[in-house]
């Protein structure tokens, strides 16, 4: 199982895409690819912007799929932000569902 502390990495206001990529790109991924649990721990982030989410997230729905979805948990997050995620998820799983055959 892997933990990540985005206040560690993004501060109390989540908001740099740049930050959220290289999380992406250096942390979730690599896990997603070995099939690992992942936790995003919120704690201490009073807010977050949607495109902050949406860089963090998004490609690893489109990429990984349900196994994204099963595998990543959202922690600590203040209602804000759980609206954010669901909104950047329902977003996702629908694009997804236009793409299937």
């Amino acid at each position: 199982m892997r933990r990540i502390n985005i206040f560690e990495k993004a501060g109390s206001f989540a908001e740099n895409k740049d930050i959220a990529r290289d999380i992406r790109r250096d942390e979730l991924f690599p896990a997603l690819a070995q099939n690992q649990k992942v936790i995003l721990n919120f704690d201490g982030v009073d807010a977050t912007t949607q495109s902050f989410i949406h860089a963090l997230i998004s490609d690893a729905i489109r990429q990984y799929g349900d196994r994204a979805l099963e595998n990543i948990t959202y922690h600590r997050c203040n209602d804000t932000i759980k609206q954010l995620v669901r909104i950047v998820v329902d977003y996702m799983q629908e694009g997804i569902g236009e793409n299937s055959p």
